[in-house]
């Protein structure tokens, strides 16, 4: 069975180190906050001011000042912190996140993301996803495998316009974990019932298959959240 987008965000969680400083994109990553392991220390990131960002706000708990990159309100973990947009971006540029979770519209097989315009529509521009990209240590992707349209999103070369080169690390989709090492992308694990010829006929790359494709151990649900599509 394929994770739901709430899966995804759940598996990510999971891998989030003790002690990371997490930086969380619009869409499914923004998710990954909800699901956050017990007993860890993980600084949740928010270009717009925010270190130690927590749980979305429940509507006695909104504060119109704090929101997330999904423009959700957000509550602050004791410790948090507060800065000017300035700083924030230092945070980024300097190199002080370990981790980033993005979303995304294309993944090439070396890691090119893309991930802010669709040739066609106007959009404002890239945003602070491009400093991101390039600014922390590691680039982790959250997206499902295939657009609607069932057309493939990691692809051999990105067809859109890029965020960064070579800067994708590891794919988290409902289908799969992918990891990107030079030119290898590698599946590494499938979801429960997802078998790897699935994988490999929604993947528009080619991919690494190891010996062994381990099978994520997914809960049905977490807190009467689906994490398994029906």
């Amino acid at each position: 069975m394929p994770l739901t987008r709430e899966g995804i965000a759940y598996r990510i969680a999971q891998d989030l180190p003790d002690e990371s400083f997490v930086n969380l994109g619009t869409g499914i990553p923004s998710l990954v906050a909800r699901f956050l392991p017990p007993g860890k220390t993980i600084l949740i990131h928010s270009e717009n001011g925010i270190l130690g960002a927590g749980p979305k706000a429940r509507p006695d708990e909104i504060d119109p000042d704090l929101v997330n990159a999904n423009g959700d309100y957000v509550t602050l973990i004791p410790g948090a912190s507060l800065f000017d947009h300035a700083l924030s971006f230092a945070i980024i540029r300097g190199g002080h996140l370990t981790h980033a979770v993005l979303g995304a519209l294309q993944v090439s097989r070396r890691g090119d993301l893309a991930s802010w315009r669709i040739p066609g529509p106007r959009v404002p521009g890239v945003g602070g996803a491009m400093d991101i990209a390039v600014g922390a240590q590691r680039v982790w992707v959250a997206t499902m495998h295939t657009t609607d349209q069932g057309e493939p999103k990691i692809v051999e070369e990105c067809t859109y316009p890029l965020t960064a080169a070579r800067c994708v690390r590891r794919i988290y989709t409902d289908l799969a974990v992918l990891s990107v090492e030079g030119e290898q992308l590698i599946l590494e694990e499938v979801a429960p019932g997802v078998t790897v010829e699935d994988v490999v006929a929604r993947t528009g790359a080619p991919l690494t298959i190891p010996p062994a494709v381990r099978t994520m151990e997914i809960p049905t649900e977490f807190a009467g959240t689906a994490l398994l599509a029906p």
